[in-house]
């Protein structure tokens, strides 16, 4: 204790705390990057994560505006609140990045994935994937008489849950094309 008898840190208007009030929790952020359509681009963005150890949950890239020669990077990440700010800032920095828009924090938006599942199985396994695809709202795209393909589209969480409940009856492979994502409203 000091002479006046003040903890160090012991009030917010305290020149001793130096306690750094920043979050711990995790959070999932989606990202939308509009970048020119040139080669190295992808590399650059990328390197950005993976140069600093962030990870990335889900990446879509295509081509949006083919007279702009823009494309359009979608961004799953997680990270703290401070972690998240430093790569939008550093994203924002790279030369043929135009715009970063994190989806989570402007507002509502909607995403949604694709999926391709392969499922083999015979008789009663096979009646039930094909009753649990129709309740999931997957469609047959494939099918022979070992195995099916299911097509299904959806939130990441659907996704992952057609697949588990796929998983014992006899899942073989999954494709998934990651999370494209688009803000609401005007």
């Amino acid at each position: 204790m000091s002479a006046l008898q003040i903890k160090k840190g012991s009030s917010k208007h305290s020149a001793y705390n130096l306690r750094p009030n920043f979050s711990d929790m995790q959070e999932r952020h989606t990202l939308a990057v509009l970048v020119e359509n040139e080669p190295g681009v992808l590399a650059r963005v990328i390197g950005l994560f993976s140069g600093r150890g962030y990870n990335i949950e889900s990446l879509t890239v295509a081509e949006v505006d083919h007279e702009g020669h823009l494309s359009r990077i979608t961004i799953v990440t997680t990270g703290t609140p401070q972690v998240i700010e430093q790569i939008k800032a550093q994203l924002g920095r790279i030369v043929p990045v135009h715009d970063v828009h994190d989806l989570t924090v402007e507002g509502q938006s909607v995403e949604r994935e694709l999926a391709l599942v392969k499922v083999s199985g015979s008789g009663d396994k096979r009646v039930e994937a094909l009753r649990l695809a129709d309740i999931f709202r997957a469609n047959v795209v494939d099918s022979t008489l070992e195995s099916f393909v299911f097509q299904i589209t959806g939130t990441p969480d659907k996704v992952d849950a057609f697949a588990d409940i796929m998983r014992p009856l006899g899942l073989i492979e999954i494709a998934r094309t990651g999370v494209a994502a688009v803000s609401r409203g005007s």
